[in-house]
């Protein structure tokens, strides 16, 4: 047998030469790396380390940091910050770190299991406000996610530059599952240290081998690595080769450690007792450093990973194995199908110990074949190695650099340029309307019959349908419209002059007289149709049943009440302007509420009430819209001042929309609630900024707006979309770690709305420039 070395192929092809000529890497003065890390004993942890190695040979003068996943009291000096996985606001802060600390370039390494939250969405936050390039490596891409991970691959898809897969399948699951297009790819091999040729026998003598021949499995030990279909194959292997020994080295997996302990480990043993194999079983029940590692894979002379489960993208461990030249056997599971495709290694059924164990005895048997796989493996894995890889990665930075040319920074967040805005679907409302009005609740996205229906999402309904009155393409509306009309009327009271609030599924009504800011949402949106709806009937019965109403709301004590009368008041006056009654009670509210600025507002507080708390701006945008009307009064001043107010305390340290959470709202002088964040406020702030916007012409009006809508699209705390592009509908709400996925009329309607409000503003702004121009 030839004991020589394999030759080796060290040239570059004339494609990666074209490539590295085209890809210059420009000046990185500093790359980010995001992980888990050692001295942390992860496969995820030595790899990052192993990049950054790499990197450093590829790039040596660009500067190296490490945000490491996990808290550990001996991290190298590279480690600038450490993020404790289940501190939301942790990550948050390493943002901000990142962005102080004038990184270039921020890789990121993926696992689902690294970060905290379902799925791993607290990452999610870091990377919507970091203000640089982002490069992800995916260390697993699932074909079959469940809905927490479609959303956080969706989300981490959107917000890194580039993605980096380790096999061509990683590549086809991007492309078939998550729609990714192919030039956002790279495809780069998982890296491995740049082995020597050796044989076998010299190592085994240092580590007590002699005399065996070896059989190799190495990594976190766990269930799903398939060791009892290898322990079964060994009686059959030890009847023809009574010298083998199968070496299953490594610890048990720390989370299976902490649920069960060695329960895992112990089975395996007691199933070697029960074959009778013992003596041809050895656990190393430990973590191997990266030299000592590299003794036991010279020492073996067969690799064996017996995994049952084909989804598995990436194996380090078979990387390894591999690029030392060694004899490998492995059931089919994606990286081995594509890493042993050429020839470099003998795939067997999985779950199926008598194939292993015939592919184990056919090798041990026939020592010409078993170095001519070895010598296979060994010249392939020379394009592996990490100053191969580390080279890779250079030119992946090098296009996320270029082309992070096609980013902006707006409010001190980094957001890829919109090209349009969402389209508008109606499917998720018209599930939720049915003859009698619109559902207030959702199961997910299944109405909820048992809440019934409310007077509140029927007005903001009918808003919704007048705003489109004129578009043809929703052929169901014009009923809708009229089915949410017919239950303001049927809600009227007319003997105590109010409006009712809420219905069952069974057309019961549950009060005599619903709230005060029911009533005055109902008045809003019937105020709209009696001066805009095209409908005669329509209209007709918005302005009977909008000046029966109106009487009821001078006796209201409620600000929200007030202001959105006064909305309703301002389109009704449009139509209706002789109406001295309808002036007079704008006059009215208007002048209501400025007494309550007066008597709230102080230096630091510039608010109406001694708390926030929810529908917040439509204050100021009822004084804005009546103060356009109104030269006299200070109604206009007043709105603008509390809405730029409202805005800053609404703006997060990173630049994007942070609402009032409505679990604890915010009072003057405690601490703000950040969560149970609603649609509500994103939708109010929307339409209180353009009010603005309309009034004094400033862009910065529009822009602010556009911020508040972003929220609806995962430009948020949580990094996550609310909007449901699939239904049309909107989830309910944001917590510190998910969204609530139910999708109620309430939200639905506040995404309708917005983005409706939203779109025939960039109209109106994109036509009043080319006149301009």
């Amino acid at each position: 047998m030839d004991l020589t070395a394999p030759a080796v192929n060290n040239s570059i092809s004339s494609r990666e030469n074209r490539e590295a000529r085209v890809f210059r890497v420009p000046t990185l003065r500093r790359i980010a790396f995001l992980g888990t890390y050692i001295p942390r004993r992860c496969g995820i942890a030595t790899f990052t380390d192993d990049l950054n190695c790499a990197v450093s040979r590829a790039l040596p003068s660009a500067e190296r940091i490490v945000i490491a996943m996990g808290e550990h009291d001996a991290y190298p000096e590279q480690v600038t910050l450490a993020i404790r996985g289940d501190d939301t606001t942790a990550y948050r802060r390493a943002a901000a770190h990142l962005n102080q600390s004038g990184v270039d370039l921020l890789c990121v390494q993926h696992e689902f299991g690294i970060y905290g939250g379902p799925a791993g969405s607290y990452l999610m936050p870091l990377l919507r406000e970091v203000r640089m390039p982002v490069v992800t490596t995916l260390h697993s891409v699932l074909r079959g996610p469940d809905i927490a991970q479609r959303k956080v691959m969706e989300e981490l898809v959107k917000l890194s530059t580039r993605l980096v897969v380790m096999a061509e399948k990683g590549a086809e699951i991007l492309r078939d599952v998550y729609e990714v297009d192919s030039r956002k790819i790279d495809v780069i091999p998982h890296g491995i240290p740049d082995f020597a040729w050796s044989e076998s026998d010299s190592t085994k003598q240092e580590l007590g081998l002699a005399a065996r021949k070896v059989l190799l499995t190495f990594g976190l030990l766990g269930p799903g690595k398939g060791i009892e279909y290898a322990i079964r194959s060994l009686p059959e292997i030890a009847a023809r080769h009574p010298d083998i020994l199968y070496v299953v080295l490594g610890a048990t997996h720390p989370n299976l450690l902490a649920h069960e302990g060695e329960r895992y480990r112990e089975s395996l043993q007691q199933l070697a007792d029960d074959l009778g194999v013992s003596a041809q079983l050895r656990f190393e029940n430990r973590f191997v450093e990266m030299e000592e590692l590299k003794r036991f894979i010279a020492a073996a002379d067969i690799y064996l990973t017996p995994y049952p489960n084909e989804a598995q993208i990436t194996s380090g461990t078979l990387a390894y194995a591999f690029g030392a030249g060694k004899a490998v056997i492995s059931t089919p599971y994606w990286h081995a199908q594509e890493l042993l495709a050429r020839g470099g290694g003998l795939l067997v059924p999985a779950r199926d110990s008598s194939a292993i164990a015939a592919a184990a005895t056919g090798l041990l048997d026939a020592p010409e074949k078993m170095d001519s796989l070895r010598r296979t493996a060994f010249q392939q894995g020379r394009e592996m190695v990490w100053t191969r890889v580390g080279d890779l990665y250079a030119r992946s930075f090098s296009r996320a650099v270029a082309e992070s040319a096609g980013q902006v920074q707006r409010s001190g967040v980094s957001f890829p340029l919109r090209s349009k805005l969402p389209r508008l679907k109606l499917d998720h409302l018209e599930r939720l309307t049915d003859g009698t009005g619109i559902f207030q609740h959702a199961i997910f996205d299944v109405p909820n019959y048992r809440e019934g229906y409310c007077t509140d999402d029927n007005a903001r309904a009918f808003l919704l349908a007048l705003m489109l009155e004129t578009e043809g393409r929703f052929p169901a509306l014009p009923r809708m419209a009229s089915t949410y009309l017919a239950f303001l009327a049927a809600s009227f009271n007319e003997a105590k002059g109010r409006f009712r609030n809420f219905m069952s599924h069974g057309r019961e009504w549950l009060e005599e007289a619903g709230s005060e800011d029911s009533h005055g949402r109902a008045l809003w949106a019937l105020g709209t149709g009696a001066a805009s709806a095209r409908r005669d009937g329509w209209r007709l019965l918005c302005l009977k049943l909008f000046q029966g109403g109106l009487r009821a709301v001078e006796d209201f004590t409620s600000p929200r009440a007030w202001a959105f009368t006064l909305l309703g008041l301002h389109e009704y006056l449009k139509a209706y302007p002789g109406d001295l009654q309808a002036h007079r009670v704008r006059l009215l509210l208007v002048d209501r509420l400025l007494e309550c600025w007066d008597h709230s507002a102080t230096g630091d507080w510039r608010w109406f009430e001694i708390s926030l708390a929810y529908d917040n701006a439509r204050l100021p945008q009822a004084l804005i819209a009546s103060g356009s009307c109104l030269p006299e009064s200070r109604a206009l001043e007043v709105g603008i001042e509390s809405l730029k107010w409202l805005l800053r305390v609404q703006t997060a340290g990173m630049g994007h929309f942070r609402p009032i959470g409505s679990n604890g709202f915010y009072t003057r002088g405690g601490e703000r609630a950040d969560f149970d964040q609603q649609p509500l406020e994103a939708q109010a702030t929307v339409s209180a900024c353009l009010a603005a916007w309309r009034t004094e012409g400033d862009p910065r009006w529009l822009r602010e707006a556009e911020r508040a809508f972003d929220w609806f699209l995962g430009r948020n705390d949580v990094g996550l979309p609310l909007h449901d592009s699939e239904t049309g509908g909107c989830c309910d709400g944001l917590e510190p770690d998910r969204v609530n996925a139910n999708q109620g009329a309430e939200s639905s309607l506040a995404f309708a709305l917005s983005l409706t409000e939203l779109r025939e503003a960039i109209v109106a702004n994109t036509q009043t420039v080319k006149q301009i121009a």
